[in-house]
């Protein structure tokens, strides 16, 4: 599926991808209630809330998340990672689940840990993170179990002004006709095309909607392989797609 609707041009200069031993240039804080990742300029206005996936803080979620604070020079970001799991993420171990043993682990765990946990919390976290930084306009990332996160929490009452979804989770055409705010979505190989496409035709709102048909499910955060270089290329491309996208619309 191609772009949708466009985007502005190039407007980041993203530093090397670091394939291993990545050095996070944020740090933790306690806010909300959470422990919580937190990288890029305070000073700035300009804040998004990045929605891991079910595996939680990983190297190349985290590296993900530096580079959407300060690639883009003319927009920088101060981007925050809330713990929405409280340190019981999914074990990668799990995914995908083939055998037995993996899909009764998996299934364990889902049911106290369904992206509503993490649609309650959202309020809270964002009102104690402008009580600390001040008033931001925000921006949110969503990484397959986030990405469901970000299209429900998108509707009337949104706190955001622009959104990503990126290899989603659980894609579900009635939350996108509810969506409010201009939306990317990137697909993966193995998001369900006709449920992309569905996805896509029901948003009323400026989007670009993209499939990386040659890219895992996972690729932008913990199933990313970066010591592949055509996956590292293709990390980066997404990122950059994200920024373009938010140096327009948020």
């Amino acid at each position: 599926m191609e772009a949708q609707q466009g985007h502005s041009k190039a407007c980041c200069n993203i530093p090397p991808v670091i394939s291993k031993s990545y050095e996070n240039k944020g740090s933790y804080e306690v806010i909300g209630g959470l422990k919580t990742y937190v990288t890029g300029p305070s000073t700035t206005q300009r804040a998004i809330l990045v929605i891991y996936d079910i595996f939680g803080y990983f190297p190349q979620t985290l590296q993900g998340a530096d580079i959407l604070a300060t690639s883009d020079k003319d927009h920088p970001y101060q981007v925050f990672i809330p713990d929405f799991f409280e340190g019981e993420p999914a074990d990668i171990a799990w995914y995908p689940p083939v055998t037995d043993e993996q899909k009764k682990a998996l299934g364990a765990w889902f049911p106290s840990h369904m992206p509503a946990t993490g649609i309650a919390k959202i309020p809270k976290i964002l009102k104690d993170i402008e009580e600390k930084y001040g008033e931001k306009t925000w921006g949110a990332v969503g990484f397959c179990w986030g990405g469901k996160v970000v299209a429900v929490t998108s509707g009337l009452e949104t706190p955001f002004k622009a959104g990503a979804q990126c290899h989603p989770g659980m894609i579900d055409a009635s939350d996108a006709a509810k969506i409010t705010i201009p939306t990317c979505v990137l697909a993966s190989r193995e998001e369900a095309e006709d449920e992309v496409r569905a996805f896509d035709e029901a948003l009323t709102v400026e989007k670009h909607v993209e499939t990386f048909a040659d890219q895992i499910h996972g690729w932008m955060t913990a199933r990313g392989d970066l010591e592949d270089e055509k996956v590292k290329k293709e990390y980066e491309r997404g990122y950059k797609t994200v920024l373009e996208f938010f140096a327009k619309y948020l």
